[in-house]
Formats: C-alpha cells, structure tokens, sequence
C-alpha cells in the first residue's frame, strides 16, 4: 500500500494523478518499478516501447514464461490503484519467492505496461500489443492533443521504435498472462467478498455519430418544420438506453459526450455529434445490439428529416479467459478461506492485446462502491493482503499444461 501510495506521487499534474504514456511521469514511475523489481531479485529493464519488465528465472533453464502484471499508465484525475495494484502486488509476489530461495519450474515475468489507457494519443494497449507482436507501427504517427508524435515522444522517453518488433515474445515461450486488477464495479462488495476469479473480459465497440438537421431561429421556425438535430439525437440516445436493458446478460452501451452546434440558446441545433459505447462478455450480442441501434438510428433520422452518419472509432473482440488458468485461480482463492465467484469484467484490460500471445486469465480485488477512475477509487490493506496471497500461492502450485 505504501509503495501504491509512491506511485501516486508520480503525476503529470500537480494536485490529482494523471500519468500519461511516455510523459515525464511516466518515465520517472517506470524508473521506481524497474528499482523495486531488481530488489525483488528480477533483472528488469524499461523496453524499447516504455515497458518495465522484470525477469525471475526458473529452477532450471531453458523454462518457458508465466507473464504477470498491468499497466501503470492513468486515465486524468485517476485513483491509484487501477493497473499499479496488478504491477505491484506481481512484484510482491515475486520478491517473497526471492525472500524464500523459491525457484518455480517456469520463468516468470512481470511488466508494467505502458498506454492501456489511451489518453494521451488515439491509440491504446500499445505496450501489450508490442510483446504480443501485434503493434502496429502506422500508430507511431499518431499525434497528441499538442501535435507530437507517438514516435517523437517514445524517442523522447528514451525509447526505440525500430527495436518494437523484437518485443514480441515467441508463443512456445509463454505459458499464459494472469493480471490483478481492482474489480471497477460493485458486485464483489454486494457479495462481501475481497476477490473473484474472471471468466471474459467484455469485447466492446465505440462510435461517433453525427446528426445534421438545419440550424434555424428558435423563434420563427415552427414545430412540426424543424429539424432539429439536438431532438434527434436525444431521441437516438433514449434507444441506446432502451436497448441495452434487453435480455442479453452482460450487455451495456453508453453515451458518454454529446456536443450540439452552434450552441446558441436561441438558435436550433443544425449538427450534433455523440459517441456510443457497447459492450458484452459474448460478442454476437454487442454486434447484435450494434445492428439493432444502427436501424433506430437511420428509422428516427428518416422520420426527422435529418441525416445521420455513423462511423466505428475502436472495436474488440471479447476474450474468454482459460479453464485451466480460472480453474487454479479459483481452487487458490479457496485455499485462502474465500467463497469463489466467477465474473465477467467490464472494462477493458491488457489481456484483450495479450490473447493474441497466449492464453490470459485475471483475479479481481474488491473495491469501494465499485468506483473506479476517480480519486475515490479504494481498496483496503486487507483485501490487498488476501489477493497477493492468493496470487503467490497460485505461482507456487501452478500445474502447467501438457
């Protein structure tokens, strides 16, 4: 707790935590984890993308790698436990093994991934897509809010982006991914539980749609000759709310910006623009629900007479996590005295990026009334005590595939 309260230390902004990828905060984090992992007996060093990635060898050589850990870069105005929990409590773990003389009979790694947020640049999971050998380097000249590059400030970071292709790590090397992570929602504290054992991490869909109707005088214009883009839109929106409490478990969508132009209080809106978030734990029905908005939306904008373009800004695939990997999770958490509930996560994580290398798994920490990305995001000593436990004794009974 103490070094989860060092790390938020570490901020672009003084008086709340934001810590964007490759930002002086970043580096100066990344710095603390590299320390804290050498001192757990890891070779660790910080990667060609930003990464820090630590290194606790096997009783004997030649072991493939368990990969442990998550991502210590934030949303603005974080908590401090999302992603910095996982990295830190993979390196708690690790260091009791070095305090016992405990070699395992497979490698593990921890990283401390970098852009899982996706603030700072239009990308996002670049540090896990990278060892995944999934990066795509067209990314490199995206550009931030200022104009800089993602390529300019990896340099600047003191990074390499021609070295990024020789991150990925080879599939017959890996033995899976396991990530703690805070629970971002509210169902392990209705049950009372300190941890739960994932099932999926939720695929999710993003858009940006615009309405164009015709701006006109708030005074003049009567009712039924309007078209207002803002009204359409609302109504748009009221069918996303509609649709997401339909039958399919786990399925969400949201509407989380809305900007109207030209914003006038006596002028009609002519063009507004929202964003539409979907997501489920089964992807047929976010892309069900998709299709299904898709219709609405063209159905109201005809009726409106207005236009309506819809254009996908981001789209992953949900990812079931592996039997034999939940399966041990859960018998450890049992062994710890804890009832195990099995759970999809909501939010994304970078095991979406990390499926793509090996089979992924995750234990999620309860949290305070679910909240997350926020100041008030919370978590007890004690809970954080029952899931590094539970993670060191999963490490120390592994039995690992034929």
């Amino acid at each position: 707790m103490d070094r989860l309260d060092t790390l938020a230390g570490f901020t672009d902004e003084p008086g709340r935590l934001t810590r964007l990828y490759l930002s002086p905060a970043h580096k100066a984090a990344a710095l603390q984890v590299r320390q804290w992992m050498a001192e757990a007996g890891m070779a660790a060093a910080i990667d060609a993308i930003g990464n820090v990635a630590g290194r606790y060898e096997a009783a004997e050589p030649g072991r493939p790698a368990l990969l442990l850990g998550s991502h210590i870069d934030t949303v603005r105005d974080a908590g401090r436990y999302d992603g910095n929990l996982g990295v830190v409590a993979a390196i708690e773990a690790v260091a009791e093994l070095h305090r016992r003389g405990e070699r395992l009979p497979y490698v593990i790694e921890v990283i401390a991934f970098g852009d899982e947020e996706g603030v700072r640049f239009p990308t996002t999971l670049s540090g896990s897509r990278a060892i995944a050998g999934t990066f795509d380097p067209a990314s490199l000249a995206s550009r931030d809010a200022e104009g800089t590059s993602l390529e300019q400030a990896l340099r600047s970071f003191g990074g390499d982006p021609a070295a990024i292709p020789a991150l990925a790590r080879r599939r017959e090397r890996v033995l899976g991914y396991v990530e703690l992570h805070i629970e971002q929602g509210p169902v392990l504290e209705s049950l009372n539980l300190p941890v739960g054992v994932v099932t999926a991490i939720n695929g999710a869909s993003r858009f940006t749609i615009e309405v164009t109707g015709t701006a006109g005088h708030a005074g003049t214009v009567p009712m039924d000759l309007r078209q207002d883009a803002l009204a359409a839109a609302a109504e748009m929106i009221l069918a996303v709310e509609r649709r997401a409490k339909g039958a399919e478990p786990g399925l969400v969508a949201t509407v989380g910006r809305i900007e109207a132009r030209p914003g006038a209080p006596n002028v009609i809106p002519g063009q507004v623009a929202f964003t539409l978030d979907v997501r489920a734990p089964a992807d047929q029905d976010r892309h069900k629900a998709v299709e299904d908005l898709a219709a609405a939306f063209a159905t109201c904008a005809a009726r409106r007479r207005v236009r309506m373009k819809l254009d996908k800004t981001y789209d992953e695939p949900a990812v079931t996590c592996a039997p034999w990997l939940v399966g041990q999770l859960a018998a450890a958490v049992e062994r710890a005295g804890v009832r195990p509930h099995l759970l999809p996560s909501g939010a994304g994580h970078d095991g979406l990026a990390m499926v793509a290398l090996c089979d992924v798994a995750m234990l999620f920490v309860r949290c305070a009334g679910g909240i997350s990305h926020n100041p008030a995001e919370a978590i007890t000593a004690e809970d954080a005590d029952v899931a590094v436990a539970v993670l060191l004794d999963f490490l120390r009974r592994l039995a690992l595939p034929a």
